[in-house]
């Protein structure tokens, strides 16, 4: 039986922590996202990247990058995300909040690698209910990552194999297998072009300017469809580790409105 969901995840920021004044250096915050599509919808996201290649004015296998993108071009990119039938899940990480960081500067991806356990508890709840409301497929999700050269999948794997034996972790195993991990290119799947945008989009709304700003507007125009359970998104659709609870309030608030 097929595979009930396909599951996008991009990052956004870096996992440094080598902090310098005015935001230079490592990246004060960490994101990892997820785009969550029940599989027999998958190509409307193909759809909508060629929308907006058209839109853009851009080549017809020009894979998009949020980041490369002007404003005015991220707006309308944005708003057709927050406007489609797609949920997405952030763990939004702010470093200098973690009272250990030596703990991940130890082994080379060991945040991302915690990140992604965050990440995948919320999607298989996600999955387990959407699933439970329908019953279309095997109930699965495929795991899709943005391909990251340096890293090892399998290592990945093995990773979410060993919380399988943890009592503490909450993932919804009926619904993540870990041998449905697979690595892609960014610029082979539509669905990863989508999920760069709503990661980098979501990075903006907490990620300070060297002037102090942030950008909360992509943020603002993606709410509509983050991943909410009984009506809220604070440890959902965003799940924070950051011990700045006003900073927490402000960006819980531009998604309530």
């Amino acid at each position: 039986m097929p595979s009930s969901f396909r599951v996008y995840i991009d990052e956004s920021g870096d996992e440094g922590f080598k902090f310098l004044p005015n935001e230079h250096g490592s990246s004060r915050w960490f994101v990892l996202s997820a785009v969550v599509i029940r599989k027999e919808r998958d190509l409307q996201l193909v759809q909508l990247a060629k929308d907006m290649r058209i839109l853009l004015k851009k080549e017809p296998k020009y894979a998009l990058h949020f980041r490369h993108l002007k404003h005015e071009q991220r707006v309308p990119f944005v708003r057709r995300i927050g406007e489609s039938p797609l949920r997405h899940i952030h763990i939004l990480v702010h470093k200098p909040s973690i009272a250990d960081p030596e703990k991940f500067r130890q082994e080379k991806f060991s945040l991302y690698r915690y990140a992604t356990r965050l990440l995948l508890e919320r999607v298989s709840w996600l999955c387990r209910d959407y699933y439970q409301a329908t019953d279309k497929g095997n109930g699965l999700a495929d795991l899709i990552f943005s391909n990251r050269s340096a890293m090892s999948y399998e290592d990945l794997r093995d990773y979410l194999r060993r919380l399988r034996a943890l009592s503490e972790v909450r993932i919804h195993w009926d619904s993540v297998d870990p041998d449905a991990v697979s690595a892609v290119s960014h610029d082979q799947l539509a669905g990863l072009q989508i999920v760069d945008a709503v990661a980098t989009g979501v990075f903006y709304s907490v990620h300070r300017s060297v002037y102090g700003e942030t950008e909360d507007g992509y943020l603002r125009l993606l709410a509509r469809n983050i991943y909410r359970n009984r009506g809220t998104a604070d440890g959902y659709g965003l799940k924070f580790w950051c011990t700045d609870a006003e900073e927490k309030k402000r960006v819980l608030a531009v998604v309530a409105n």
